[in-house]
């Protein structure tokens, strides 16, 4: 493990506070927000370094900015994304690990690295979306308006 210096001690705190992924822009408000005098590079920096320890997943957003979280999982994995709410599941593919690799080593590729994240509404985000349409997926009266 890398040495955890009082800014890392500090990003890492943040980003178990806080369970949601989150742009490093906001982990960096956040900390300033608690006093925490670290700069936005810094900040990059450092969740750079604790990705790069499997301390933290990374993940892209769909306008390609890269969202930080607490890694909870010690295997490979991949995640489901509410793309309303940023509720996240972390989420084992077996089958298509085999197929990737299967495909890569048909090309002859070794060594292949893979990340899989799957965007969709969760459960309370589609049931939201579902009462906002009214009884049979009509309009409710302020739709309407």
């Amino acid at each position: 493990m890398q040495r955890m210096t009082k800014q890392r001690q500090a990003v890492f705190a943040e980003l178990t506070r806080v369970p949601d992924f989150r742009s490093a822009q906001q982990i960096f408000e956040d900390l300033h927000k608690q006093g925490h005098k670290v700069g936005l590079a810094t900040v990059y920096r450092n969740l750079q370094a604790l990705a790069d320890g499997h301390d933290v997943d990374v993940l892209r957003s769909a306008d390609g900015e890269s969202l930080f979280r607490v890694c909870h999982s010690s295997t490979h994995h991949h995640h489901l994304v509410c793309r309303n709410c940023g509720h996240t599941e972390e989420i084992e593919l077996d089958m298509t690990e085999k197929w990737i690799h299967d495909i890569a080593s048909a090309h002859g590729f070794t060594a292949v690295e893979h990340s899989v994240e799957l965007f969709g509404l969760c459960q309370t985000c589609s049931a939201s979306a579902a009462d906002d349409k009214g009884p049979a997926g009509t309009q409710s009266s302020q739709d309407a308006q």
